[in-house]
């Protein structure tokens, strides 16, 4: 099953090795990740940890029925200190990452220090779901496997990739309704792993995973597109604004003249003069102003 151009420059491709028991995703993030990469100066070593979050957050939403979002977060207290990657069921994506000082390549604990990475699911009814693991291993990929192994007990495996213009990964997973052969996991393991960097994100997708797994049966389903998307907003940061509290947002107010807020996921700035603060506390933050500034 081929996609366009266009979908296989931004796309997720669901498939199924059918005799082996075994569900996959295939995603590559260009313009996405391009958008989300320049809205920070970010050092090479921070942009390669983010572009890999970015393509994991996707890959794991195709494993959950999701109706909200899925955000993936890492937190240390090392040199990259917050790392946040966010994808909807909408298959839209957004991130950020902060660091302090010279961010090193290499294991996780040597990137982020000690910490821990949350994957949280939001949806529209119900309370959100966390799940968290330790920040260990090798690269976030080998850090979320050890999360399926241990709070799901779902075999899976990951490989994820980043360059300047792409960033990619493959998602290989037992389908948990299946009764396989002893053999067929790993061998799905061993196939999954030859692929390369180069091969991760620049061959075709239909072509990448005939090569993988050319003796399996692979059914593809339809590519679906992925854009980045921030879901900031005017009444957002209302709402955030008023949650301070009347006494520390006033006064902020009356030392500043006015306040700008801008968010740290797409830099969008957006600025409150005094009649805005005041509608924000006290009219249900109805703000009738101009929504932002660049």
């Amino acid at each position: 099953m081929h996609g366009s151009p266009t979908l296989e420059r931004d796309s997720m491709h669901r498939f199924v090795l059918e005799s082996a028991g075994v569900r996959g995703a295939l995603v590559r993030l260009h313009a996405s990740w391009c958008a989300v990469r320049d809205s920070h100066p970010y050092p090479a070593s921070v942009s390669a940890q983010l572009g890999e979050a970015l393509a994991a957050v996707v890959l794991l939403s195709t494993t959950i029925k999701l109706q909200g979002s899925l955000i993936l977060q890492a937190q240390g207290d090392g040199p990259l200190h917050t790392l946040v990657a966010q994808a909807s069921a909408g298959r839209t994506v957004r991130g950020v990452a902060r660091w302090r000082g010279e961010v090193p390549c290499g294991e996780l604990t040597h990137v982020f220090g000690a910490g821990r990475l949350a994957l949280t699911t939001h949806t529209a009814q119900g309370d959100p779901y966390q799940g968290i693991v330790a920040l260990e291993g090798d690269n976030v990929a080998a850090a979320l496997e050890t999360y399926f192994s241990q709070s799901e007990q779902l075999a899976t495996r990951l490989r994820l990739a980043t360059g300047p213009q792409v960033a990619a990964g493959i998602l290989v997973q037992i389908l948990p309704s299946r009764v396989t052969g002893p053999d067929d996991w790993p061998r799905i393991v061993l196939l999954s792993e030859t692929v390369t960097t180069d091969e991760l994100c620049n061959l075709p997708a239909q072509t990448l995973l005939t090569r993988l797994f050319h003796d399996e049966q692979v059914r593809m389903f339809e590519s679906e597109p992925v854009a980045f998307r921030c879901t900031c907003s005017r009444t957002r940061i209302a709402r955030t604004l008023a949650a301070i509290g009347h006494a520390q947002l006033d006064g902020l107010a009356d030392e500043r003249g006015e306040l700008e807020v801008t968010c740290e996921f797409c830099n969008r700035s957006y600025r409150f003069d005094r009649v805005d603060v005041e509608h924000a506390l006290t009219e249900g933050v109805h703000i009738d102003s101009p929504d932002s500034v660049q």
